[in-house]
């Protein structure tokens, strides 16, 4: 009796698991279009967040980057790092990213938890790689990049208003600080 219902919970598990699978979507939101052309040798490297939707995952946390690097097969490591004021340290997040499609298209789908991944689409790029606007599988992710810490202030209205007619709240962006240095360039 015990075997059964160990085998019993193990294949609803596992049931569960590929259902999760089979219903998150990595694909971008209907109307948001992901960049074309896109460099992945030019978008590698750190990237500064400047601005986000809140979520459980980065909650309370200042000074956050994001750090690309392509890897020999072809996927992308990620190096998320920021501040954990509640914890009053630094925390990092390791991921990997590998493109939906066309290496050409800024579309790619990202994991930070084995085989779940969520969407991660670029939907604004300078044409210089010095900024960019990321949203997820849906518009409750959403995130504002810079090569540096702060964006001039007419780079972030236009950011603010491409976010808006997009679909996103801008209004629930939270903007980062950063005002501590990272312990690891």
């Amino acid at each position: 009796m015990l075997l059964w219902i160990r085998r019993s919970m193990l294949l609803l598990s596992a049931a569960l698991v590929v259902a999760l699978m089979g219903c998150s979507t990595t694909a971008p939101p209907p109307g948001v279009t992901p960049v074309t052309p896109f460099d992945l040798s030019r978008y590698e490297g750190r990237w500064y967040e400047v601005a986000r939707l809140d979520h459980s995952f980065e909650r309370g946390m200042t000074d956050v980057s994001a750090t690309y690097q392509r890897q020999p097969d072809g996927s992308v490591r990620v190096l998320n790092r920021g501040f954990d004021t509640g914890k009053n340290d630094w925390r990092q997040a390791e991921g990997k990213a590998l493109f939906t499609g066309d290496a050409n298209t800024a579309s790619l789908k990202v994991s930070f938890f084995g085989p779940f991944y969520g969407g991660y689409h670029v939907a604004a790029l300078d044409a210089g790689y010095q900024w960019a606007l990321v949203v997820g599988s849906d518009r409750s992710y959403c995130w504002i990049l810079s090569r540096t810490k702060t964006l001039a202030p007419a780079v972030r209205e236009q950011l603010i208003a491409r976010a808006q007619a997009l679909g996103i709240d801008a209004q629930a962006l939270i903007w980062v600080t950063h005002e501590r240095t990272d312990p690891q360039p």
